[in-house]
């Protein structure tokens, strides 16, 4: 298949070296400036992955803890909840409905003390709404927290911090005390240690304790369950489920979703993620701009090749598509090797970052601070096409400029002195 002349003449100058250009240095503008357009794409698909993958995994660990939506009585008890959870059940995209309490209490051993979030459920319903029973370690299973025993789950990070095993006892301290003629008395309680669970989630590792919704209602002087969870069949149409189950249970209630409970943070990361795209968009325009001088170099060093073609009778159309097809080639070869690289180490990261901690004794992400202690990376499609089609009309858009300085040589001076 025969090209056009501009389309040939064009990539001739883009494979031209300094024995052809004459000009060693304009050859290695135009490097810089594919190098620079693969290494800004490249970095921004691996931030942009990082942050995608981080999100995701955050949000996977949050819901293997917490329930897609929660349905809960401004009362602080839910009497008719059963049927509250027979009627959410006709909403075709819940799967899984289980009563719950909450409260706060603390927890002490010996010298040891910890405030934590306390939620009593019912070992049979709550693996409908939670991964905790898959979560479990160290041989204990949700099961053991059998009504009348008081038996508790920890998280990992809290059982640590109070340095207790499964077996061990430790003292549950209740907020609403008793009234003596001494004064207010805390209601204090032992329990024993069933089961350790592990999320993978710092901040409820180290903060959420289970009991059986029974004991959960004796200590706390509750008459029913503070409200029904329930898992859906795509936990991304949470809101949307929200808002159907709002319009047809019945009775004075609250609904809120998962993406209600976490909303600073998500919308946080989402924040973070688009100035991370725009700041990383900048390096691919920097390169760009070096593309513009690259070709302004190249139009001044092939002044007298643009003369003989347009006394050969080529038009300043044709001229300008010379150079055009210059600057595309330089930036789709950038583009897609930036496509390729990032991909490449996005791909690369589980197993590339711990490879780098281990040879520089370090860790990148403490579990205490980052929540999770692992660098994940997920590569969504729709964000490297953006992003390379972003890069190409970049360098497509840095080509006109040059371009329309090369139609405008004159043949008669650029030849006077030829």
């Amino acid at each position: 298949m025969k090209f056009p002349y501009e389309w040939q003449i064009g990539w001739r100058y883009t494979r031209a070296g300094k024995r052809t250009t004459g000009n060693g240095f304009i050859s290695f503008i135009a490097l810089v400036s594919m190098s620079g357009i693969a290494l800004g794409v490249a970095a921004l698909i691996v931030v942009l992955s990082v942050m995608n993958g981080f999100q995701k995994e955050v949000r996977d660990r949050m819901l293997s803890v917490l329930a897609h939506v929660e349905i809960f009585s401004p009362t602080g008890s839910m009497p008719d909840w059963q049927l509250t959870a027979k009627e959410a059940r006709q909403n075709k995209e819940v799967i899984g409905a289980a009563p719950y309490v909450d409260a706060q209490a603390l927890l002490t051993r010996q010298d040891s003390v910890s405030g934590v979030a306390l939620r009593g459920v019912d070992p049979t319903l709550e693996p409908q709404v939670s991964d905790i029973y898959k979560e479990m370690k160290g041989g204990g299973k949700l099961s053991d927290l059998k009504a009348g025993d008081f038996g508790i789950v920890l998280g990992t990070d809290l059982a640590a911090n109070l340095g207790v095993m499964i077996g061990d006892k430790i003292t549950l301290v209740a907020p609403e005390g008793t009234i003596t003629p001494a004064g207010m008395l805390p209601r204090l309680k032992q329990f024993t240690v069933v089961g350790i669970f592990e999320s993978g989630h710092y901040e409820y590792d180290s903060t959420l304790a289970l009991i059986n919704i029974q004991d959960a209602q004796v200590l706390f002087r509750v008459p029913a369950p503070t409200g029904v969870r329930l898992r859906l069949k795509d936990m991304q149409r949470a809101p949307e489920v929200a808002h159907q189950l709002a319009r047809t249970l019945s009775g004075d209630l609250y609904i809120r979703d998962w993406t209600q409970q976490n909303k600073t943070w998500f919308s946080a990361v989402q924040i973070e993620k688009r100035m991370m795209f725009i700041i990383l968009t900048l390096i691919i325009a920097v390169a760009a701009f070096n593309l513009v001088s690259s070709l302004v170099m190249t139009v001044t060093n092939k002044q007298a090749d643009i003369a003989i073609l347009r006394t050969l009778g080529a038009q300043p159309g044709s001229i300008m598509k010379i150079f055009v097809v210059q600057g595309v080639t330089i930036g789709f070869i950038g583009t897609a090797t930036g496509v390729a690289l990032g991909c490449l180490i996005a791909w690369s990261i589980p197993w590339l970052v711990p490879m780098i901690e281990h040879l520089l004794g370090v860790q990148f992400l403490p579990p205490s601070v980052y929540f999770i202690s692992e660098l994940p990376s997920e590569l969504v499609p729709g964000d490297v096409a953006r992003i390379g089609v972003i890069a190409f009309v970049l360098a497509a858009l840095a080509t006109l400029y040059p371009s329309w300085r090369g139609a405008k040589v004159r043949p008669a001076e650029a030849l006077r002195y030829e």
